[in-house]
Parts: C-alpha cells; structure tokens; sequence
C-alpha cells in the first residue's frame, strides 16, 4: 500500500502566499474525504475523466476525480496484485465513525482483505473474457486500487487542521501527514509578476495544464509527456468547457484574491473562464 505525496511545483512573490502544487498518492476510498474542501484543487487524468465527473461536479469544489476508465484493465489488475490499497490501521469495531483499538490479529484482517482483493481480481478477469469495457472491469477492483490527484492551493490550514488529527480516518490522517511533511521541507522558486507557477516544469501555461488533467508526469501508458500533446489536450479541454485542469498554473497577483487563490491569478481566471 502506498500513500505519498511530492512537490511538483512551488512558487512565491512578495507579499503572495506561497503557491504549491503538490501530487499525491493514495487509496481511492478515501478520496472523498480529500476532496471536502474549497481551497484545494483536485485533478487527474485524461480528458474522459473530466468529461464523467463534470455530470457529478458541485459548483463551490473542483472534483475532478481519477477513474479507471483510463487505465488498460490487465495494467490496473497488476497494480492491485503488486500494491494494493489497504487501511493503515486495523481498528475494532464500536459505535461512532472511529475505529477502536486494534483487533488482537491484524494478520488475518489483513488476509481478509486480500482474500477479498483476489476474488475481485478474478471476477474482473471474468469481466475481462466477457470483452467489457475497462470502465466496467476496473470498477470491481477500484476498493483495492490507488488513487493520484494533482491539488494546488494557497491556503492549507484548514485543510491540516481536520486531518493531521488524530480523530481523522487513519488512511488520511497518514495522506495528510505526508503532504504536510513534503510541504514543510520544500523551497519555493520565485516567480516574478507575469510569471508563471508551472506545475511539472511545463514549458507554458497551456502545456502545464494538460500535464495536470493527466496528472503525473508520466501518462497512462507510460510514455514521456510530450508539449504538443499536452497543449493539445488543454486545447480539447478548454474548447470542450472543462476548465478545473487551467486552475493550476497561475501568475502572481499580489493582494489580490481569485477564485480559491489568494494572491495569484489561475491561467483559468485570465482567459475569463
């Protein structure tokens, strides 16, 4: 099981808060807890993504969540066999949303787990001879499975101050303590006014975008990201209305707040969408 989180960009500018985007890592069931709150921007994956979320996307959040509709079924059935996604902590059951102290085997909770992570791996398999699309597979497993968001923020308090606590679920008290540990040991990189925070090290505000909506550096099938490509995807994006993905680079503006952004302006705010 992996929960990580690294810088991927971290800008500043006199009397700005800093501007970070960050990449993360994590299980996917406790995605929606990470993505209750305003001030960060949650986005992932390729341009069908957003297109399925959008139907579900509430106004005052960017939801942009990852889907396995992206990722080829027999790549997603091995990432759940090499490193499945599991609870950090094996607590015993009681009234209330927290877990007690832990079960006296966590050694069979956990065969249990894996027990359950095979026999959907099989039926995936079976799904998978039936000639089902991925977006139907993948979602069997998708309990067992990893999520990566890109987020970027201004702001974090309150975002730390609900989960690096010890009444938050422990999955994303650990997600939340990462990301506050890579943030506390990054240096920011000063961008002057009409400048550009660049998530990635994209070369344009355009390229970072697309980088974003696919989330890693690496796309989905492995290759190196490419410029054009990824300006071509920010270009299909912004021409199709998904605009969640230009949210991340931005360009100082001091004393100044847009939209969740304090201090900077998103390449989404300048080109008025």
């Amino acid at each position: 099981m992996t929960i990580s989180a690294k810088i991927v960009a971290h800008s500043s500018h006199p009397g700005c808060p800093d501007l970070i985007t960050i990449q993360c890592r994590y299980p996917r069931f406790i995605h929606a807890e990470c993505k209750t709150h305003r001030m960060l921007r949650i986005d992932d994956a390729e341009y069908e993504f957003l297109q399925e979320v959008s139907l579900m996307d509430d106004p005052e959040l960017s939801r942009n969540a990852s889907s396995s509709r992206a990722v080829p079924i027999d790549r997603m059935i091995q990432e759940v066999l090499d490193d499945p996604a599991m609870p950090v902590a094996w607590g015993s059951n009681r009234a209330g949303m927290q877990a007690g102290a832990k079960v006296s085997r966590p050694d069979l909770a956990m065969d249990i787990w894996l027990e359950a992570r095979d026999r959907a791996v099989e039926a995936a398999r079976d799904a998978q001879r039936l000639g089902l699309h991925k977006q139907i597979v993948n979602r069997l497993i998708e309990p067992f499975a990893h999520i990566s968001v890109v987020i970027t923020a201004t702001e974090w308090e309150n975002f730390f101050a609900l989960r690096c606590h010890p009444a938050a679920d422990p999955t994303m008290n650990a997600l939340a303590d990462a990301m506050h540990h890579a943030i506390a040991h990054s240096t920011a990189t000063p961008v002057a006014l009409n400048e550009w925070h660049l998530p990635y090290g994209a070369p344009s505000a355009f390229s970072a975008a697309g980088r974003c909506a696919r989330v890693s550096y690496l796309n989905h099938d492995g290759s190196q990201p490419d410029e054009d490509k990824d300006a071509a995807l920010a270009e299909t994006l912004m021409n199709s209305g998904h605009w969640s993905p230009f949210e991340h680079p931005a360009t100082p503006a001091p004393k100044i707040r847009y939209a969740n952004l304090n201090g900077w302006c998103s390449f989404r705010t300048s080109l008025g969408a």
